[in-house]
């Protein structure tokens, strides 16, 4: 039987605030990756959060992000590929705590929004945050968007990767992303959204937003935690993949 792993971000919360609906999310994904607080959580949400996913049943992992709150980790600064390093360290070792006074096992490493994006394309930054999860476990994998350089520096230094699709977002003709700031850049029709991860599971190609059809690997299916429908997504994508014959297991 094929499988898939289904991931989401979740641990978003901050302080006052509360975004998302992690504890009904876990019920549909295989694998959580979870903000070290950098650009979303904070220690109690944290935390709270590996609790929930513990007791789901869900692969745990780091989704360290740039020092942005403001931003959500979506807006792109200027690091150098040292910071990068640095400061996947200092988060994944945040996390690596709370999981280990836990009772839990930290399963991968997934770099948040602009970071995420940065790396993708730019070598030297992938490098380093490849470099940061094979120095503090190199048991770890590392999640990268598919065909690109975060993934390419996984490989090379000998990493287990897996290559990262989304069910919530567009795609361009070169295999990245659309820019959140683009019309249609986010998928919001669920059944949109369960084409595309069809498509991308099975026939391994991916339609972009010039209608070209794309090459694809897809090893983990991303739904993002904060967007208005990700309940929705998580709930109606996991039982098309189902109904499809395809098992939702975490990448192992």
């Amino acid at each position: 039987m094929q499988t898939i792993d289904l991931n989401s971000d979740l641990g978003e919360s901050y302080g006052a605030y509360t975004l998302g609906n992690d504890s009904q999310v876990l019920k549909y994904v295989s694998s959580a990756n979870i903000a070290c607080g950098f650009h979303a959580g904070d220690p109690r949400v944290m935390h709270k959060t590996i609790a929930l996913a513990i007791k789901n049943s869900t692969a745990i992992g780091a989704h360290p992000g740039l020092m942005d709150l403001n931003g959500f980790g979506r807006r792109k600064i200027a690091i150098s590929a040292q910071e990068a390093y640095d400061i996947t360290v200092y988060q994944i070792g945040a996390l690596q705590g709370f999981i280990k006074s836990t009772g839990g096992h930290m399963q991968h490493v997934k770099p948040h929004g602009a970071l995420y994006n940065m790396a993708a394309k730019d070598k030297s930054l992938a490098e380093a945050i490849a470099q940061a999860v094979f120095a503090v476990d190199n048991s770890l994998i590392l999640f990268g968007l598919a065909g690109s350089e975060l993934i390419t520096a996984g490989d090379k230094i000998g990493l287990k990767t897996a290559s990262e699709v989304f069910a919530d977002r567009t795609y361009l003709a070169d295999g990245s992303l659309m820019p959140r700031n683009q019309p249609g850049a986010v998928l919001s029709d669920e059944q949109k959204a369960i084409r595309q991860v069809l498509h991308m599971v099975k026939d391994g190609k991916v339609t972009a937003a010039d209608g070209q059809e794309l090459n694809v690997k897809a090893d983990t299916i991303c739904i993002h935690g904060d967007s208005a429908k990700a309940l929705l997504f998580a709930e109606k994508i996991n039982k098309a993949l189902k109904t499809a014959g395809i098992a939702i297991k975490a990448f192992i």
